[in-house]
């Protein structure tokens, strides 16, 4: 639309969301937004109603990271929107496109304490990319245009605040085109003298972040390392930066992740970090290995210009998309001789054999050493959540999407998570919410309907957002969470077990049969005892999704747990009164 127009300032929001491409909003009904959703439809928009607001930013986060698109919700005014805080932070951390709409209490009471009414701009300030606050009728198609750029440009959540008596009216206004602005591929310096890195380099290897998967770099990742003759590892959560079945791929780093990413990087002289910022969970030390070379060169590219450094000393810093700079890199290295040549058939073998030590171990590691894992793996008929996690990895579907809670079996399953496809895995990411992983693979589900699509989630977690079961029945959502069901909150249980002599702490759960209770949701639901059954309850789950149906597998396994988040996390307890020297 080029010329100004007459219009409403609801039908001013709801053009600027087509001209954005937007096609579902999530979010629950309100009489803050009412006039604007009354005309959704006729603009080709589908308003996906959910059971909790904390479900609708989620779904939204999982639609934008399984599209590349913007996701967008939108909620009632103060309560509602309250809601909304914990999925920012999280959308926020995965680097998700989200815009998030605010009405707010009408612009003639606001600071008068009427009905559902608190400062919704100061609650997010800390956690979005941009905010835009609409402080005129007239601004509204100006201001929200510049959420949806802003949320793609800087790659986070964008708030969209509007007052509710805003939305009336009469204006003449323009609808803006979207700007898309390309960050391309960096400092023309900084990237000659990170190929002569490169190509000085005995022992190259490259870490794939999840700015590869953004960017849609994954052919040029793969086109680097091939030249390079360099094992790629995956940054903490982005397994899927890089196909897991090229010989080069080493499987990710950081906590719960592979043995043999970590020994390749220990060895390397000089690291490509494409499209990741190094964050600290992703280098911190695992299985006794501390990884992290210490005299390697490294080479970051990110197009966040503040992440360059932030964590690990760097040699070369590179301002740019991971795509355009993996590119520009490659042209350059084509005009440079690589000394890694002499050496690129040893440095095949090592990586070779490193990954099949690995492969090896994991399938040999079917249950946890410690002291109280083996008590309760041999009193226990149900199944090793190692094992579990294997049989599950072996009958995925091709092209499946999973999304990943946050808490002990989740952790453990970033050994067993392997894709061929980007966007493909969803997880809590830095933020680590319990409650994630079910709406976010909602709304990756809704952005792409063809894949079949894995929840995995512990059974506290579970607690926390099955009642968005409701909206998956009512809106059709076929997808299958996966319910690790041990009866406790693992990680935490973990740290009794460890620090505080088994003086167990709001830890033990008692629950109900998860797969009765999805029945009742009007759902399927299956409970799994045995290893053999786990593949064609699977088959019959992702048969269920075609039909528009989530079907919940409730996996029975055992107490053991894996290792700690961090073993630095928590300090052997001090006690000075007399009355709690026992508690030693």
């Amino acid at each position: 639309m080029t010329q100004p127009q007459k219009m409403g300032p609801s039908e001013a929001l709801v053009e600027t969301l087509a001209a954005n491409g937007v096609t579902h909003v999530f979010g629950i009904v309100g009489s803050a937004f009412m006039d604007a959703l009354d005309i959704f439809p006729a603009a080709g928009i589908r308003f996906v109603p959910v059971a909790h607001e904390q479900g609708a930013i989620h779904m939204a986060d999982g639609y934008a990271r399984a599209s590349g698109r913007h996701g967008v919700c939108i909620a009632q005014n103060g309560p509602g929107v309250t809601n909304f805080v914990t999925g920012v932070a999280a959308a926020y951390w995965a680097h998700s496109p989200v815009v998030f709409i605010t009405p707010e209490t009408g612009s003639m009471t606001m600071g008068l304490g009427g009905f559902q009414e608190t400062e919704q701009l100061p609650i997010f300030s800390k956690i979005t990319k941009y905010q835009g606050h609409v402080n005129n009728p007239r601004r509204m198609a100006e201001i929200a245009a510049r959420c949806f750029d802003r949320a793609l440009l800087e790659m986070g959540p964008a708030q969209l605040n509007i007052p509710r008596d805003y939305f009336y009216g009469e204006i003449e206004t323009t609808i803006p085109a979207p700007m898309r602005i390309a960050h391309g591929a960096g400092d023309a310096a900084a990237l000659d003298a990170a190929a002569d890195l490169l190509a000085a380099a005995s022992f190259p290897v490259v870490v794939a972040g999840g700015g590869v998967i953004g960017a849609g770099a994954t052919t040029e990742a793969v086109q680097l390392a091939d030249v390079l003759g360099a094992a790629v590892c995956a940054s903490y959560l982005h397994n899927d930066a890089f196909p897991a079945s090229h010989p080069l791929a080493a499987g990710p780093l950081g906590y719960q992740g592979s043995k043999a990413a970590m020994k390749l990087i220990a060895r390397a002289d000089v690291v490509l970090a494409l499209g990741t910022r190094l964050g600290p969970f992703g280098t911190l030390a695992q299985y006794g290995l501390d990884y992290w070379p210490k005299q390697a060169k490294i080479i970051q590219i990110d197009a966040d210009p503040r992440m360059l450094g932030l964590v690990k000393p760097i040699s070369v810093g590179i301002h740019g998309d991971a795509r355009a700079a993996a590119a520009a890199l490659l042209v350059r290295l084509k005009t440079r001789r690589l000394a890694g040549a002499a050496t690129r058939a040893a440095r095949l073998a090592r990586i070779a054999a490193e990954k099949s030590d690995w492969e090896a171990e994991l399938t040999g590691w079917t249950h946890e050493r410690d002291p109280y894992s083996l008590e309760v793996s041999a009193s226990s008929k149900y199944m090793h959540p190692r094992q579990m996690l294997r049989a599950l990895e072996r009958a995925l579907p091709a092209g499946s999407m999973v999304s990943t809670d946050i808490g002990n079996i989740c952790s453990v399953a970033n050994s067993y998570l392997r894709f061929d496809q980007p966007r493909s895995m969803f997880a809590a990411m830095s933020f680590g919410n319990c409650g994630y992983a079910f709406p976010v693979i909602c709304g990756a589900k809704i952005a792409a309907p063809e894949r079949p699509a894995f929840a995995y989630v512990g059974d506290g977690a579970w607690g926390i957002s099955f009642n968005e079961l409701l909206t998956c029945t009512r809106e059709k959502i076929g997808v299958t969470p996966i319910v690790f069901n041990n009866g406790q909150w693992g990680a935490e249980k973990k740290n009794h077990v460890d620090f505080y002599a088994r003086r167990y702490q709001g830890v033990n759960l008692e629950n109900p049969s998860w797969a009765r209770v999805a029945q009742a949701f009007g759902c399927e639901g299956i409970t799994v005892e045995r290893l053999t059954d786990i593949e064609p309850a699977l088959r019959a789950a992702a048969a269920a999704q075609a039909q528009g149906r989530t079907t919940v597998l409730e996996m029975m396994v055992t107490q053991e747990l894996g290792d700690p988040f961090r073993r630095d996390a928590l300090s052997k307890p001090v006690r000075h009164l007399a009355k709690y020297r026992a508690f030693v």
